[in-house]
């Protein structure tokens, strides 16, 4: 997408600058708020209302409020059936990288780690072998740059790097995460993204959270959950961070973040898992967007995280999990023969609320393509 001229350094943060239908899915139905607004859905799963954010678009809150209160909500008919291959220009280009950051795990992590529930501890060599494997496929299997950050004992929340980092073209914001135990983690972050000469914005509002698993990026726009881990401001600033794109907030109730349940699949696929949550917060995302989307429900929240990146030598590649960790789900990933399809094994960090997306933070750099 073309960038705009010079932007506004967004209130809250520090900008810092460097020297179409997929087969095996089915369409959302359309939504019903315009693009490029900030949206917010109420906390308590209602009607979707709209809340403005400094940046103009293609109707003002007003003209979007009365035709909300006009048209009746029901789905638009589907669209006839397209192949990725037909997909547009913009939507094309949308996985496409050549980078991505990653962490190795501390063993501070097996005892020390947060956790949404109590369970059984972690297998830390079970948990390195999981993760080589992980980082392997990224390096040799698919050719990426992988950047490797080290451990960092004092921070056993380390490995899990999308928290602490939102990057979408030349842009990256650095979050505040949501626990104060793993705001130092973004140090190390900064320094990575920094030698990629990207635009870096840092997330300075005291009153502000943010963490990266609460952020879904479609390609077309951002849904932000707003979970005991990310609030509104922090929504706000990831809005005014990323002006070229509409910014909704879904409430998550019952998981860790946004994608606990849910995640791209493919461009313009959305893929979520079948709980009353995900599906309930899928429903406000179809309320909000004004986008059509295809989705792809899987039997297990879980395995609705998955990794989908658009990789020139390769086509369009998923990484999902093993058939041994969620056999049924992994049936449904399977009707994707437009995908080369990778199962990882995520057992271990599963047990501390990890998902497979939470491990890596992939950057575009357009020059080294």
């Amino acid at each position: 997408m073309a960038r705009s001229g010079r932007r506004r350094q967004p209130m809250g943060a520090r900008r810092r600058r460097p020297h179409g239908n997929v087969p095996g899915g089915e369409p959302m139905g359309r939504g019903r708020a315009a693009g490029g607004a900030f949206c917010s859905a109420s906390a308590g799963g209602g009607r979707a209302s709209l809340a403005p954010l400094r940046r103009p678009r293609r109707a003002s809150l007003a003209s979007l409020s009365a035709a909300l209160a006009a048209r009746p909500s029901r789905p638009s008919p589907p669209s006839p059936p397209r192949s990725m291959a037909g997909l547009g220009g913009g939507l094309a280009a949308f996985g496409r990288c050549t980078h991505a950051v990653v962490r190795a795990l501390p063993e501070s992590l097996c005892r020390q780690a947060l956790r949404s529930v109590a369970g059984p501890e972690v297998d830390f060599a079970r948990a390195e072998r999981e993760h080589q494997l992980y980082v392997g496929v990224l390096r040799g299997k698919l050719g990426l740059q992988v950047l490797e950050l080290p451990a960092d004992e004092s921070l056993p929340d380390c490995v899990f790097v999308e928290d602490v980092a939102v990057v979408c073209e030349e842009t990256a914001l650095l979050t505040r995460p949501g626990a104060p135990s793993r705001r130092k983690e973004v140090e190390a972050m900064k320094r990575v993204l920094e030698s990629l000469n990207l635009n870096i914005v840092e997330m300075v509002d005291e009153n502000a959270t943010l963490d990266g698993g609460d952020v879904l990026f479609t390609g077309r726009e951002f849904f932000v959950g707003l979970s005991k881990r990310t609030n509104q401001r922090g929504a706000e600033i990831l809005a005014d961070t990323f002006k070229d794109y509409a910014v909704s907030t879904v409430p998550v109730h019952d998981s860790l973040h946004l994608k606990s349940f849910c995640s791209m699949a493919g461009p313009n696929l959305i893929a979520i898992g079948s709980s009353e949550a995900a599906q309930k917060a899928l429903k406000t995302m179809q309320q909000m967007s004004d986008h059509r989307y295809d989705k792809l429900t899987v039997p297990d929240d879980a395995a609705a995280n998955c990794i989908y990146l658009n990789i020139p030598s390769k086509g369009h590649v998923l990484l999902h999990r093993a058939p041994e960790e969620y056999p049924e789900s992994a049936k449904v990933f399977e009707k994707l023969k437009d995908h080369m399809l990778i199962p990882i094994a995520n057992t271990e960090l599963e047990k501390i609320d990890g998902s497979l997306t939470c491990c890596s933070v992939f950057i575009n750099k357009a020059s080294e393509l």
